[in-house]
């Protein structure tokens, strides 16, 4: 009997728990977790911080006054956006190119390290990998000054070969029926490649006997993408992914700003352009304060059922 309560007898050590055994290996490893401080800190100062602004969402926010004195105005910021005539423009167009990039710019890098994994030669898989991480380094304003070259109705390559074949030039970047499919076709070509290093990475994690057993099977070239490549980076995809639409309401305003006009703003005028244009152009704080904590809102949203489908679907997921 005396034995046994000895041996029921918590030992010193349990006592400490997961805080005391986290304390020591923090103590143990200190310099490392010292080098975590300063990406801490900029996210307390960066990303953290700022939220305290968001208040003047709710408030008549005055410069003059601070956010402290501004007087409180409730959802009435909501309200106007919401009752505007520019509300249902502004949202279609944030959701119809998020939409068309990812059911057409998101699978294209797929496609492409797939491409590069099954090229039997390095040396042309290598240059082709180059060829295609190139455009990721451009500037987004010498991306759009292209456009305008290559685009142009009167020099424009592109116009000059619709001329050649008895056609008439097109004002690609002044009509708003081409705008959306030029901006995610510049997008694709100049982010395929580097969005493409992660999927290729992943598969260069896939065991290689996997392929042989599937040679010796006589498994095509085909199959063995189908049933080994996918699925090997399939955990990779559903991240991807669920990161991708954890951005699905923000749009790069830079490019799209350069490259709109009064010809084509029915179509490229986007929640984030209206947001600079109104509100640091005009000085409307508190109204675009509004319009953007709604769009993060969205953005959470969206994050959080997607996270929640994946885990429940693919047992893969962000948490």
């Amino acid at each position: 009997m005396k034995s046994a309560l000895i041996q029921a007898a918590p030992s010193p050590k349990s006592h400490l728990g997961r805080g005391g055994r986290l304390w020591r290996q923090m103590a143990k490893r200190y310099d490392l977790y010292l080098m975590l401080l300063v990406p801490i800190v900029w996210y307390l100062i960066f990303h953290y911080g700022p939220l305290y602004g968001l208040q003047i969402a709710f408030k008549n926010f005055n410069p003059a006054k601070g956010i402290v004195g501004s007087s409180w105005v409730g959802f009435d910021h909501f309200e106007r956006f919401f009752d505007s005539y520019y509300f249902g423009r502004l949202l279609w167009n944030t959701l119809s190119i998020n939409l068309f990039s990812l059911l057409i710019a998101f699978p294209i890098p797929i496609i492409l390290s797939l491409i590069s994994n099954e090229i039997g030669s390095k040396k042309f898989s290598k240059s082709l990998q180059n060829i295609t991480f190139i455009p990721h380094f451009i500037s987004v304003v010498v991306i759009v000054g292209i456009l305008n070259v290559f685009l142009s109705p009167t020099t424009g390559p592109i116009n000059t070969l619709i001329e050649a074949f008895g056609g008439t030039p097109i004002r690609f970047l002044e009509e708003a029926g081409w705008f959306k499919t030029i901006f995610i076709g510049s997008n694709i070509w100049q982010n395929m490649g580097w969005q493409s290093i992660i999927y290729i990475a992943a598969l260069s994690g896939i065991n290689p006997q996997l392929y042989e057993a599937a040679k010796m099977d006589g498994a095509s070239r085909l199959r063995r993408i189908w049933h080994i490549s996918v699925p090997g980076i399939v955990p990779v995809i559903v991240i991807m992914l669920i990161l991708d639409i954890g951005h699905f309401m923000d749009i790069g305003f830079e490019k799209i700003l350069l490259m709109q006009n009064n010809l084509n703003l029915e179509s490229s005028d986007v929640i984030s352009t209206f947001v600079y244009t109104t509100g640091i152009l005009k000085g409307e704080y508190s109204y675009t304060a509004a319009i953007g904590l709604f769009n993060s809102v969205i953005n959470l949203i969206l994050l959080l059922l997607v996270n929640r489908f994946a885990r429940k679907t693919s047992e893969t997921s962000l948490w």
